[in-house]
């Protein structure tokens, strides 16, 4: 049965500062069809660019913005609708919608939920809380990123649960470790964060080196971990590009960053000036290189990964999912192939290391999927 409303495809809210983007390329042309899993447009934050996919299936019936335009947060892109819709209610569509907004006054202010500090013992946690209810997830980005690099993902998977993200020690928002800044004491600040926030047992989802962290708590803690979730992670092998590593610790200017933050996506234009300058400017900060120095000896000494827990992740008792993108640069793909029979693992094509990213849609439905089963399979045991 065909679909006789008419849906808005909008301009989304990637991260906590957008209020706007810019149409950077439409992917699809008017009259195709079009749903959940097909981006329509690409679209250029301040921070990166990534595709937009609908919430509703359809037809692409009219391209609203233009290429190039300036759009603000919950700005009419599209319009998708079924062929039984006359183009005379897509112009009234689009007036009324035109007209809500310019009542509503300007769109794309700072709201909703903001990064929170907890307080601990000699350390202190930046973290963004989203969504509420259900079985938690907890995500960990990976070296030298921050609670941001989830933008695509957070917001998506928060639906119908609390979902939190995490900026790791001597990262962010959040203080520096005082030990060995190894993948124990990491931990070991996940589980106090855990602890202070009141999480029992969570979902973890952990990329790079929030990966490693992710699987060294599930290892310590089988009893508090949901399941796991491995984004292109840190410790199931010993190949790394100890280059970039090294790269990224020692580089202070925009030209030596640029090339190195390129290398963690297939497509290099998606890095945009606005995230340049953000890690240029987090790298400032006192002590930061020393913290990633530190982290960089205890888990990549010469180039390689110092501790493999390839056979701790097929061994844990609870729900395991692998998600890394083919074409990834810093640690090969390879390292989600040939896993025990138990661990689901998934090598997207035409992706890099920031895989969540570029192909964030796909790995958001990835996640929820496997979450679902997850929850499926625990009620069951429950029951019998």
């Amino acid at each position: 049965m065909e679909d006789h409303r008419i849906h808005a495809l909008t301009m989304p809210k990637w991260g906590l500062s957008m209020r706007e983007g810019q149409i950077a390329a439409w992917l699809v042309q008017e009259g195709a069809e079009v749903g959940p899993g097909v981006e329509v447009v690409d679209v250029e934050t301040e921070k990166v660019t990534g595709g937009l996919e609908p919430m509703s299936a359809g037809i692409l019936r009219r391209r609203v913005a233009g290429l190039g335009e300036m759009i603000p947060v919950g700005g009419l892109i599209g319009i998708i609708a079924g062929s039984s819709i006359s183009d005379a209610e897509i112009d009234d569509f689009v007036a009324g919608f035109r007209s809500r907004s310019a009542a509503a006054g300007p769109a794309g202010e700072l709201s909703g939920p903001v990064p929170e500090l907890l307080h601990l013992e000699g350390l202190t946690l930046r973290y963004l809380k989203r969504g509420d209810g259900g079985q938690p997830a907890v995500l960990l980005h990976g070296f030298g990123g921050d609670l941001n690099s989830w933008l695509f993902n957070h917001e998506a998977l928060a639906s119908g649960r609390a979902v939190y993200a995490l900026d790791l020690p001597g990262h962010g928002g959040s203080s520096k470790l005082s030990g060995q800044h190894d993948i124990p004491e990491l931990a070991g600040a996940l589980a106090a964060f855990l602890d202070a926030t009141g999480i029992g047992r969570t979902h973890l989802v952990g990329h790079s080196l929030g990966g490693a962290v992710a699987l060294q708590f599930a290892a310590a803690h089988p009893e508090r971990t949901a399941s796991l979730v491995l984004v292109a992670s840190a410790g199931l092998g010993e190949e790394i590009d100890g280059g970039y590593v090294e790269g990224f610790i020692s580089a202070s200017r925009r030209k030596e960053i640029q090339p190195l933050l390129d290398r963690l996506f297939t497509d290099p234009a998606l890095v945009s000036k606005r995230l340049v300058d953000d890690v240029l400017k987090y790298k400032r900060i006192d002590g930061v290189g020393a913290s990633l120095r530190l982290i960089a000896d205890h888990f990549w000494p010469a180039g390689k990964q110092a501790q493999v827990l390839r056979g701790v992740l097929e061994q844990l008792p609870l729900p395991r999912l692998v998600i890394w993108g083919s074409e990834d640069r810093i640690i090969p793909a390879a390292h989600a192939q040939g896993l025990a029979a138990g661990v689901a693992a998934h090598i997207l094509p035409g992706s890099g290391h920031m895989v969540h990213m570029e192909a964030a849609g796909e790995v958001n439905r990835l996640i929820e999927n496997f979450w679902k089963a997850a929850g499926a399979a625990t009620a069951s045991l429950s029951s019998s």
